[in-house]
């Protein structure tokens, strides 16, 4: 059966849709891992135990991954921070909530964040699994938050 100009701009915009997903997805990851990381080396550095060290790495990747995209959204548009903050919460928190679930999930359950120290293998293979595994979890959420119009591409 032949393909209709409409199914093929279906075709061409859902791909595209993909690909704008995709490219959220990794910006936000990037936020997410710098955070992430920063509090998991802090916590089994100092010898947090498990729950408060995943607060603190949640915490500092949200303050991580709204400082990639608010700052910037204000340098290019040049709005204020509460007007670039207003932009884009909704998608962040979101997406960054999303990925720190799944990421801390990971790290708890095979041992990353009692590893006891960066210098273990296990807090490093930990984190090597969590990293894909936020991905894979917010990729269809922030699919289906651009395609509702409540996250933006940067």
């Amino acid at each position: 059966m032949p393909l209709t100009a409409a199914h093929k701009h279906h075709e061409t915009h859902g791909a595209s849709s993909l690909k704008v997903a995709a490219h959220a997805t990794l910006h936000c990851l990037i936020g997410c891992v710098i955070g992430e990381f920063i509090g998991l080396a802090i916590g089994v550095t100092l010898g947090i135990a498990p729950y408060p060290m995943m607060a603190l790495s949640t915490v500092l990747a949200y303050i991580s991954g709204f400082t990639l995209t608010v700052f910037p959204l204000m340098r290019r548009t040049g709005l204020d921070f509460n007007a670039a903050l207003k932009a884009v919460w909704i998608g962040e928190a979101v997406s960054i909530g999303v990925m720190e679930i799944v990421m801390n999930f990971i790290d708890y359950h095979m041992g990353g964040v009692r590893s006891g120290s960066v210098g273990n293998p296990l807090f490093w293979e930990a984190l090597a699994a969590a990293v894909p595994a936020g991905y894979i979890a917010a990729l269809p959420v922030n699919a289906w938050l651009i395609g509702k119009q409540m996250k933006k591409c940067h």
